[in-house]
C-alpha cells in the first residue's frame, strides 16, 4: 500500500506542478500575464465557494496518500484492490496528459478564474468541438484515478468536493459570464458541445439569442 500512496502523492505533486506552475509561467512568456484571476464574487456566494471548495478539494488530494502513509484505512470493499489501483493509475496518467491537451488548447485564453471585466476569445477547437470545458473534465479523471490509488476516505471527500466545485463554477461563474461576453455565438456553441461529456449537457439555442 505504500508504494501505491507514495506514487499518488508523486503524480499528484507533477500534475500540480505541471497543470498550474508551469502552465502559468509559459503563459506569462507568451502573454505577459500568469492567467491567475482569483476567487470570483463575494465572500459566501455560490461563486465565492465554488474557488474555495476547488482549492479545498486541491489539499484534500494532496493529503489523501500522506494520511494512507500515516495508516488511514482503506474504505470498506477496497481491500489490497491491486486490480482497482491499477485502474487508478492508468486513469490518472490519462487524465493528467489529456489536461494538458486541453489547456493547451487554449492559448492565450487559459484562465484560472474569471475576471468579469475580461474579454477572451472563445475557444471551440480541438477538444473544445465537443465539449466546453474539457479542463474541467480531465481534472475530474485525475482526481478520480487518484482517489482509486489510494480509496480512502479523504481521497474520496476530496474528489466529490471537486465535482462540486466544479459544478459551481462553470454553472455559476464561467456559463453566465461567457453568455453575457459572447451571446449568441456561445449560445451556438453551446447548443454543439456537451458540458463536460460528449452531447451531454448541451443548452437549448433559443431564437433570437
Amino acid at each position: 500500500m505504500n508504494n501505491w500512496a507514495w506514487t499518488a502523492m508523486a503524480l499528484f505533486a507533477a500534475w500540480a506542478v505541471t497543470a498550474f506552475g508551469i502552465r502559468a509561467v509559459l503563459q506569462r512568456r507568451r502573454t505577459g500575464d500568469s492567467g491567475f484571476r482569483g476567487i470570483s464574487g463575494r465572500p459566501a456566494s455560490a461563486a465565492w465557494w465554488a474557488g474555495v471548495l476547488f482549492t479545498l478539494s486541491l489539499l484534500g488530494g494532496a493529503a489523501a496518500p500522506a494520511a494512507a502513509l500515516a495508516g488511514m484505512p482503506t474504505l470498506p470493499g477496497a481491500g489490497d484492490g491491486t486490480a482497482l489501483r491499477w485502474t487508478g493509475l492508468a486513469a490518472a496518467l490519462a487524465g493528467m496528459a489529456a489536461t494538458l491537451l486541453a489547456q493547451s488548447g487554449m492559448g492565450d485564453s487559459w484562465r484560472v478564474g474569471v475576471d468579469a471585466a475580461e474579454r477572451t476569445e472563445l475557444v471551440t477547437s480541438g477538444l473544445f468541438a465537443y465539449v466546453r470545458n474539457p479542463v474541467f473534465t480531465t481534472m475530474t479523471v485525475t482526481a478520480a484515478g487518484l482517489a482509486l490509488m489510494v480509496p480512502n476516505a479523504l481521497a474520496v471527500l476530496a474528489c466529490l468536493v471537486l465535482v462540486l466545485a466544479i459544478q459551481l463554477q462553470v454553472r455559476v461563474v464561467e456559463e453566465p459570464y461567457l453568455m453575457r461576453v459572447h451571446g449568441p455565438a456561445y449560445a451556438d456553441y453551446a447548443a454543439r458541445a456537451g458540458r463536460f461529456l460528449p452531447g451531454v449537457g448541451r443548452r437549448a439555442c433559443a431564437a433570437g439569442a
